[in-house]
């Protein structure tokens, strides 16, 4: 009788973290940020950037209706995709590609490329495919976002591994700086980065970036009470950089838990996030 109580709790409890383990890597939330600046023009207090990031072909809903109605709810002024929006492992444009037709609909977007994107053979097919449906694809670019009579900076950045695979000399943050040092060319607008990569956070200070959007850590994959994410891309074990806001001088980073997963399949206390960040003119 004791033996089958026993095997009845135990069966119970596996049941339960079962169950929790398929809600938390489907059950979609949302992280509303606010970012209160002086340096933001008084026309863009109040604007909203939904950011979609590592999404990994995942699908939310048949045809990520699920997604795709959270980014509508949301009410956003532009939708930002840091990177990964297909996985290299398991590619599927076509589930990208209807992603994006519907994002449109609801406000324009901007996409940068992830590491997952470098090792696509398929990505100039993507890309001009993204441009056709009329998503903002940003190659190293800037583009001025404008209200009223006032502006700010938006500026991509495509991800590292399209110029330096592996990084085994770790080139990166000098070749971010001085890309960056070319894009940044105006003190007086308020800049706002999208990048793929968090651990580059020192050289978006360095070069005195306001905001920028971030992923690629998936939120450390395993978050631990207390402790944070477990392990991160290009990090290793206990990320500096996992999920949330981080703040040095007058730079702030956003970084998202992101949606889907890639070579490891599961998630682990870390439910798959879409970011909602309103810009605020905290003179207002």
């Amino acid at each position: 009788m004791k033996k089958h109580l026993k095997l009845c709790v135990i069966s119970s409890i596996f049941f339960a973290l079962l169950v929790y383990l398929i809600w938390g890597n489907t059950a979609l939330t949302v992280s509303k940020i606010k970012i209160s600046s002086s340096r933001i023009p008084i026309a863009f207090s109040g604007f909203r950037i939904a950011q979609v990031s590592d999404l990994h072909n995942a699908e939310f809903g048949k045809g990520n209706r699920k997604l795709l109605e959270l980014l509508s709810e949301s009410k956003p002024d532009i939708i930002a995709i840091t990177g990964d929006l297909v996985d290299a492992g398991h590619t599927d444009i076509g589930v990208a590609l209807d992603f994006a037709k519907e994002a449109v609909k609801i406000a324009p977007v901007y996409y940068v490329t992830g590491n997952h994107e470098a090792s696509l053979s398929q990505y100039d097919e993507l890309k001009i495919e993204l441009k056709t449906i009329g998503v903002i694809v940003l190659e190293d670019e800037a583009v001025q976002l404008k209200l009223d009579t006032e502006e700010i900076t938006l500026i991509g950045l495509s991800d590292p591994d399209f110029t330096i695979k592996g990084d085994i000399f770790r080139e990166a943050p000098a070749m971010v700086r001085t890309k960056l040092s070319s894009l940044v060319d105006d003190e007086s607008s308020y800049t706002i980065l999208l990048s793929h990569r968090p651990e580059l956070f020192e050289s978006y200070v360095h070069c005195n970036i306001d905001l920028v959007l971030s992923g690629h850590a998936h939120g450390g994959q395993f978050r631990l009470p207390f402790i944070g994410g477990l392990i991160a891309p290009n990090q290793g074990l206990f990320p500096q950089y996992d999920a949330g806001l981080y703040t040095s001088g007058s730079t702030n980073m956003m970084v998202s838990r992101g949606l889907g997963n890639s070579i490891i399949p599961i998630r682990f206390n870390n439910r798959p996030e879409v970011v909602v960040i309103e810009l605020l003119n905290m003179d207002c």
